[in-house]
């Protein structure tokens, strides 16, 4: 069968678009053809056009009406004009996390210590609501670019519980490290909160998708999320917190730990934990816990290889692993770090859904999910760990 071809046009210039672009080079069975890239800060954009070659377009919609499939690569305070306008002209969207969130109520001086959590909830779901509605309307589709759910390891586990027939009784999970390298992480009104939805979002989505994944083998019918206790602090912003310069403290209203405990439909249970307190690197890992087997899938660190160097110097010009402290001693080299958290696989299945109409993985249903169980959290965080209920979406098939 000849390949497809699609056209992709990039909105962002960041870390975001970045990997995007590297990971549509590793996308074999569909033929993707760059079309260009879209920014509104233009200086950024020419420098990242620039470097690769490609189209730097002069709008929004220009770059929209050109492509096939558009990956919104932005800060996610734009996510819900984007990915609407796209929609529009029946593109495929590719989003990245978060979905969607609450940003504040456009004052200067707006503070995430001090707003009702219940009102940012009313306003994600509101959020949510418009850009289902928007995919309803039209022939595009939201793919929302999670990559825990194609990591090589979330993959075999859906194998697993597809063949087996387990029942998940009990997940915990975790991602956390030393704290983003972005400007504007731990501003809420530009990253929509702190650890919980910059972190916890990872995690959270793998617990609810492996549920989604059950259902359907079981009952053919998927397991939702029903309620959330949860509880959220900023260690790093206590007045006594003894800060030895390894840690970010740079956070001006998030919290920089969060705990989730989250109950499904069926009664079973998640425990996730998501922080800006821990050294080493990356901790990303959920441990799975069925009636008839038990999986530990560590994403980052793996132990895929080892290295040791007895000085720092000899490793000065290596990438070793993301957001490591130091590269002396004992190191967890990725050999393919895209390969193990899922990047180049989550493009592939995603191109093969919008060539040939393959079921997508992560949908917008499980976005809707996410976001709704995480805005559902803060308010939960606010009332010290009451439990509160998830509002669930129509249409998850």
């Amino acid at each position: 069968m000849e390949k497809k071809i699609l056209k992709a046009g990039i909105v962002g210039s960041g870390f975001a678009a970045a990997f995007h672009y590297d990971a549509l080079l590793r996308v074999f069975g569909v033929q993707v053809v760059i079309a260009g890239a879209y920014s509104a800060t233009p200086g950024k954009l020419l420098k990242f056009t620039g470097t690769r070659n490609i189209k730097a377009f002069a709008s929004l919609d220009e770059l929209i009406a050109a492509v096939d499939v558009v990956h919104v690569c932005t800060p996610p305070v734009t996510h819900e004009s984007i990915v609407i306008a796209a929609l529009r002209q029946n593109k495929q969207v590719i989003v990245e996390k978060p979905f969607t969130g609450y940003f504040g109520d456009g004052s200067e001086d707006f503070n995430g210590d001090h707003f009702s959590k219940s009102k940012g909830l009313e306003f994600s779901l509101q959020s949510i609501r418009n850009m289902l509605q928007a995919e309803k309307s039209g022939s595009g589709r939201i793919m929302y670019a999670e990559n825990w759910i194609y990591a090589p390891a979330i993959q075999k586990e859906k194998e697993l519980l597809q063949k087996t027939g387990a029942q998940i009784i009990w997940m915990h999970g975790e991602e956390s490290h030393s704290g983003s390298h972005s400007p504007t992480y731990g501003i809420w009104k530009f990253s929509g909160g702190g650890s919980m939805i910059g972190k916890g979002c990872h995690p959270l989505a793998a617990a609810i998708y492996l549920k989604q994944v059950e259902g359907k083998a079981r009952n053919g019918k998927p397991i939702r999320p029903k309620t959330i206790t949860a509880r959220t602090h900023a260690i790093t912003r206590m007045k006594d917190f003894q800060n030895d310069g390894f840690l970010r403290t740079t956070y001006q209203d998030t919290e920089d730990f969060a705990l989730l405990h989250l109950e499904f439909e069926d009664g079973t249970i998640a425990d996730l934990f998501a922080s800006e307190l821990v050294l080493g690197g990356v901790h990303n890992w959920i441990e799975v816990n069925t009636t008839n087997h038990r999986t530990i899938c560590n994403i980052n660190p793996n132990n895929a290889m080892q290295a040791y160097t007895p000085a720092e110097k000899y490793f000065e010009k290596v990438y070793v692993v993301e957001k490591t402290e130091t590269k002396q001693g004992w190191s967890s080299m990725s050999p393919d770090e895209s390969w193990f958290t899922g990047y180049q696989h989550e493009m592939e299945a995603f191109y093969r859904s919008a060539a040939y109409g393959d079921e997508i993985e992560s949908d917008s249903s499980l976005a809707a999910d996410v976001i709704a169980a995480i805005y559902a959290g803060y308010v939960s965080a606010e009332r010290k760990g009451a439990e509160v209920e998830i509002t669930i979406f129509p249409g998850l098939s």
